[in-house]
């Protein structure tokens, strides 16, 4: 388990996490979100040991961090956003060399290697110079140096930067076949990435918490979720006030009128969902229904929500 209790950072003035507490649980795949400058990475060198905190505690399967760092660092495989490799190295002897720092000798030290090197799809590319590999591939050998000694807590800070779509699906399949038997913490810019993989979504903005969910949950925080597009051949008159009679529907607005055809933008009241009733109303009055749209809720849009500022520093929703 990571524990995080009311931690603290101060940079001179600034206080760049504040008041920041959560725990993470073993089979968790935590998406931590947050724009440029929120306390993401700052948080997750204080969970690493690698920034001590101004205040506050950090333990790790129930070691403390700050008290003891060399300890929790035997349980945490952390991957920073730029993560240094000796690019002269070939792969293998690269993993091996890390190995060996990690207290692996001999034929476990190669079993070990051997091992990653697999689990990360090294193995066409085991033999080449670091400083001659793709950059996705770069990234797997980065994964697996944090992977090498079996860390119980992966932090990864922009894990899939800088890949193209592929690449990003690869480095995605990897942790999710980890995520059963580890709490992995994903720092990351990418919304679909959050989606794709993560239980869990926090939010952190100007240094404090603002957001602990489930990516479902949150995405029924958007501004349209359940919003019901509907394309119906009735009469406008008609549908519009048919459609504006249920009793769940807060608004409807016309996108399109035709003589024939109309499409109506369903306005849900407390984000119910409508399209249930709406077949149903055009079913008693034999509409044909053509086209019909639910609004299923973007992270992104509740992202912009929670962590927009206007230009005297207030939140714009």
């Amino acid at each position: 388990m990571i524990k995080v209790e009311h931690l603290v950072k101060k940079f001179g003035l600034r206080t760049a996490v504040n008041d920041v507490s959560f725990r993470v649980e073993k089979g968790t795949v935590l998406g931590f979100l947050g724009p440029n400058g929120a306390g993401k990475t700052t948080t997750i060198r204080m969970i690493a040991g690698y920034l001590p905190p101004t205040s506050g505690a950090v333990e790790v399967n129930g070691i403390d961090v700050v008290a003891d760092p060399v300890a929790a660092q035997k349980q945490i495989g952390y991957m920073p956003e730029n993560t240094p490799l000796y690019d002269e190295m070939t792969v293998e002897a690269f993993l091996n060399f890390l190995a060996e720092i990690r207290g692996f000798a001999g034929a476990d030290r190669r079993r070990q290697a051997d091992a990653i090197i697999d689990k990360c799809m090294l193995s066409s590319v085991r033999h080449q110079p670091i400083e001659t590999l793709s950059k996705g591939y770069r990234r797997r050998t980065c994964l697996a140096q944090t992977l090498i000694h079996d860390p119980a807590v992966l932090l990864l800070d922009e894990p899939t930067e800088g890949l193209d779509p592929n690449q990003k699906q690869v480095v995605r399949e990897m942790i999710e076949r980890m995520a059963q038997n580890k709490i992995i913490v994903l720092s990351t810019h990418v919304l679909e990435e959050v989606e794709a993989i993560c239980s869990r979504v926090m939010i952190i903005s100007e240094g404090r918490l603002q957001v602990d969910s489930r990516p479902g949950d949150l995405k029924k925080r958007a501004g349209g979720y359940n919003t019901l597009t509907i394309e119906v051949v009735a009469p406008a008159a008609e549908a519009l006030q048919a459609f504006a009679e249920i009793p769940d529907v807060a608004e409807v607005v016309s996108l399109s009128s035709g003589s024939e055809k109309q499409v109506l933008r369903l306005v849900p009241k407390d984000r119910q969902s409508l399209a249930v009733r709406a077949i149903e109303v055009a079913s008693a009055r034999r509409w044909l229904v053509t086209e019909l749209r639910s609004d299923p809720g973007r992270l992104d849009d509740v992202f912009r929500q929670i962590t927009i500022t206007d230009d005297v520093g207030r939140k714009t929703a």
